[in-house]
């Protein structure tokens, strides 16, 4: 008897996972209005600047660096949103609103292994790190040709590993 209660005390457990599930949906829906509110203010900034007919130096690489500086805002809220499903998914039940009118997954957020999960959220890393790199690259002055070489190779380098990522998890 000591041993039932112990087990069912043991598998009633993983519900603490919702702590992290809630907490990973609200930090995704944050993320979301703040890169919302970026985009907003690039807009302002935007029309305000052709308004007044001025032209502030490197304005088209600061619109540039605030849009790409929302995206990835945006990415790191879907890496939440993908960690928040999973883990509910994986450790509490499968999301029945996910499934359509033919009882199938949604093929987007359908998780059911921890490296599925891994594997998505790895994905959606990486396109992270490429659009961080792209944003940083943007106000680099390039002096001499090496360092346009150096660029050629980062961007080879980039597209590489992007062709294998693609790959993983393919058969």
């Amino acid at each position: 008897m000591i041993e039932r209660i112990f087990e069912i005390s043991l598998w009633n457990s993983r519900f603490i996972v919702i702590l992290a599930v809630f907490f990973g949906l609200s930090g995704s829906i944050i993320l979301f209005i703040v890169a919302s509110v970026d985009i907003y203010n690039t807009i302002i900034y935007v029309f305000n600047t052709y308004l007044t007919h001025s032209h502030p130096e490197h304005f088209h690489d600061n619109v540039v660096s605030q849009l790409i500086g929302a995206i990835d805002l945006y990415l790191i809220g879907v890496v939440l949103l993908l960690f928040a499903f999973g883990l509910y998914e994986l450790f509490i039940s499968d999301i029945d609103a996910a499934k359509n009118e033919q009882g199938e997954d949604s093929k987007i957020l359908a998780i059911h292994s921890l490296d599925q999960l891994k594997d998505k959220i790895s994905k959606v890393i990486v396109m992270i790190l490429v659009v961080s790199f792209f944003q940083k690259v943007s106000f680099i002055n390039y002096q001499t040709p090496l360092d346009m070489l150096y660029f050629a190779l980062s961007i080879t380098a980039l597209s590489v590993g992007l062709y294998f990522l693609g790959k993983v998890g393919k058969h």
